[in-house]
């Protein structure tokens, strides 16, 4: 099967097209022929090994000192179910599915075996696979905060990052929650997350932006662009701060955590189970929630596709097409 390696950290031109042996399933696994994977941050700081400096290590030997041990990337995917394992009862050929492949990786290739209890779904059947791609890690991710905030009705949410994968998703699910959402973007974005449902769109580029901002009940920076020392300032008394881009708390949040009532939640990744999957997929068929596709392209552009997210500036997601009308 055709398949993009990673032979070495690096930029977007160490990725390569080559050839590699179908992989066959276990009695357990499903195996599943890809037809749309995404370029997420996440696989370009795997790439690129853009690792934060407190983890460098660890991280490191779980992925890999020189080059990747799992050279095959890619953490998201949507395809269609060619064979299953004898085991296998939750899924049969020809089940159009979505999955997440955060542990595994190997979704920048033609096929991908998967365990049946794993996170993989049924595919919305009202969208597309380049947007049902889109969904198993972004969306999984927006949803697991803001359920780990205890989102309510009527909470104020401030969404910094908000036109990105995750930020496009958690404007979409806070909403859905009964939150008040103002997003932060950059000025070229305010339409888009308008469109998706937040109630105040800022510029973070914008003169007098902090003279915009309220107090609010949960500060959620899908990119870690806003100091803590300013999220704090409008945070409510016990108010909830939450970033999914740092993985340990810094000497002021741990300060915070321990002399106020504010709660922090950062460094958590979301359970490798379908029942979030499961969730967003009615989500998605009830028209409650819709992912944003930036840019698709073929697999064969898989450098000029990390190229683009490498910038930093794509909006919702990036798609990649594989094989399939």
């Amino acid at each position: 099967m055709k398949a993009v390696i990673c032979p070495a950290y690096g930029p977007p031109e160490v990725l390569q097209i080559t050839e590699v042996e179908n992989p066959v399933p276990k009695d357990n696994e499903v195996l599943i022929r890809i037809y749309a994977t995404t370029v997420t941050a996440a696989d370009f700081r795997m790439r690129s090994f853009t690792i934060p400096t407190s983890v460098r290590l660890p991280v490191r030997f779980a992925l890999g000192f020189r080059k990747p041990k799992k050279p095959i990337l890619g953490i998201e995917l949507a395809g269609e179910i060619e064979s299953v394992g004898k085991a296998v009862t939750r899924f049969k050929n020809g089940d159009q599915v979505f999955a997440a492949t955060l542990k595994e990786f190997g979704a920048y290739a033609e096929f991908k075996c998967l365990p049946e209890d794993g996170a993989i779904a049924i595919k919305p059947a009202n969208i597309t696979y380049e947007e049902a791609a889109a969904l198993p890690i972004g969306a999984r991710t927006a949803l697991h905060y803001l359920r780990k905030a205890n989102i309510r009705e009527g909470q104020k949410v401030l969404i910094y990052g908000a036109s990105g994968s995750v930020g496009t998703y958690a404007v979409q699910l806070a909403k859905h929650f009964g939150a008040e959402v103002t997003g932060v973007c950059s000025r070229g974005n305010l339409d888009l997350i308008k469109s998706l449902g937040a109630d105040k769109g800022l510029d973070y580029n914008a003169e007098g932006f902090n003279r915009e901002l309220e107090l609010y009940d949960i500060i959620f920076l899908a990119v870690d662009k806003w100091p803590f020392s300013t999220c704090r300032k409008y945070l409510k008394a016990d108010g909830i701060y939450i970033n999914i881009t740092e993985p340990l708390p810094g000497p002021r949040i741990i300060w915070a955590s321990i002399t106020s009532h504010k709660k922090i939640i950062m460094g958590e990744g979301a359970p490798e189970t379908a029942e979030a999957l499961i969730y967003l997929k009615a989500l998605v068929e009830a028209g409650n929630l819709k992912p944003v596709i930036d840019r698709s392209y073929s697999l064969d552009q898989i450098v000029e596709a990390h190229r683009y997210v490498d910038k930093g500036r794509k909006k919702g997601n990036v798609a990649i097409t594989i094989n399939h009308e």
